[in-house]
């Protein structure tokens, strides 16, 4: 296959929908070789703060000198975007011929009577064998849905397993309460393996306490208390952790700090564990990390914003964010949902900042049409 023929493959199985589980993603990667195992990987799982975690901590990998994979979805810009080695994308001609030879082993799988691979899986395989081929010396690999039947979760090699934020998201597939969610990102813990979690809700820390338990994986829990914000505003946040810093960081919004704290934590326990990584290269990771469209300041006079919070935690956290950089004004919205979110509490979260709000109709077979949510 060509770029273009192996994207139009890729597009054709993502209409098949996508089935948690990981006997098939198992048998695809046997077939393969199981690249896979001559990696190590940083996992996160979580439902919010994946990602910003994972652009501060592949930044900081990458200054430190160590090759470095990212693994991530959705993306924003490009298809390739999902794949990354030291921020750069995964080549055409290389993502082409990995998913012909998947392809190969899709088609195998299908002659012996199983299954064919859901895209994700196939993704995932695709991310695997490139990092391989690439010599990556570390792997930061975010979970699509869930954890503990995430395609991801078949990794035997993890370094340290990262729990984000959790908050109620996709309850349909991984449970009705906080404590059945964490449950489900808490799959991703192994045994032995250090575990590092975003401080939060009680009962979130109690389902995670008592997964490291279980599995002998020792827990460390950033520390908000041991924060000390300097300054925040529209050129950045600069603040002291754990009696460390200044550190500087570009991306906008308290919940930003919180993410920091997390990929502060990590590189820390590295170093701990004989990743040699200087404090010169953590600062500097930080300083120069960037996640597209988490309250991403496109333009200014007049401001233009971009974010893709899609749940009531997301949306809590940006009305914090705004209020804190504009007190005292009113904000016009441009907003389009899917009709499988919460939009009714996530409004509700801006409705006092908002002077207007002008609906739009996603790109998405799942959106909520513009005019059913002006009509909200």
């Amino acid at each position: 296959m060509n770029y273009t023929e192996a994207r139009t493959y890729l597009d054709e199985i993502s209409k098949c929908g996508s089935v948690l589980g990981l006997e098939g993603m198992k048998e695809l990667l046997d077939r393969l070789g199981n690249p896979q195992d001559d990696l190590k990987f940083i996992h996160i799982s979580g439902t919010n703060g994946k990602g910003s975690v994972l652009a501060y901590l592949s930044t900081v990998l990458s200054g430190a000198g160590y090759r470095t994979g990212r693994y991530i979805s959705p993306t924003l810009f490009s298809y390739r975007e999902r794949i990354q080695v030291d921020q750069k994308y995964i080549e055409q001609d290389a993502l082409a011929r990995h998913v012909t030879k998947i392809g190969a082993a899709v088609e195998d799988m299908k002659a012996a009577g199983l299954a064919g691979p859901t895209v994700f899986e196939i993704e995932t395989a695709l991310a695997f064998l490139y990092f391989k081929e690439q010599h990556c010396d570390i792997v930061v690999l975010e979970t699509g849905l869930g954890g503990l039947l995430d395609a991801t979760n078949v990794i035997r090699t993890p370094v340290i397993e990262v729990i984000a934020s959790i908050s109620m998201d996709h309850m349909d597939v991984l449970g009705d309460t906080l404590a059945k969610i964490a449950a489900q990102k808490a799959g991703i813990i192994k045994p032995g393996c250090d575990t590092v979690l975003y401080h939060q809700r009680r009962d979130v820390e109690e389902v995670v306490t008592d997964a490291c338990r279980h599995a002998g994986s020792p827990m460390t829990v950033t520390d908000p208390d041991s924060l000390e914000v300097l300054s925040t505003g529209r050129d950045g946040q600069n603040f002291m952790y754990r009696g460390e810093g200044p550190y500087h960081i570009n991306l906008l919004g308290h919940y930003q700090l919180s993410n920091a704290l997390t990929a502060l934590d990590i590189a820390a326990l590295l170093r701990r564990r004989g990743w040699p990584i200087s404090r010169e290269a953590v600062m500097q990771g930080m300083r120069e990390a960037v996640w597209p469209a988490r309250m991403e300041l496109a333009r200014r006079d007049p401001d233009v914003i971009l974010d893709g919070g899609h749940n009531p935690q997301c949306m809590g956290a940006i009305r914090q964010a705004l209020e804190e950089l504009y007190p005292g004004k009113k904000i016009l919205f441009l907003v389009g949902v899917l009709e499988d979110k919460d939009y009714h509490a996530m409004v509700g979260q801006l409705l006092p900042l908002a002077r207007a709000f002008i609906t739009i109709t996603p790109d998405s077979q799942r959106a909520l049409q513009a005019q059913a949510l002006a009509d909200y």
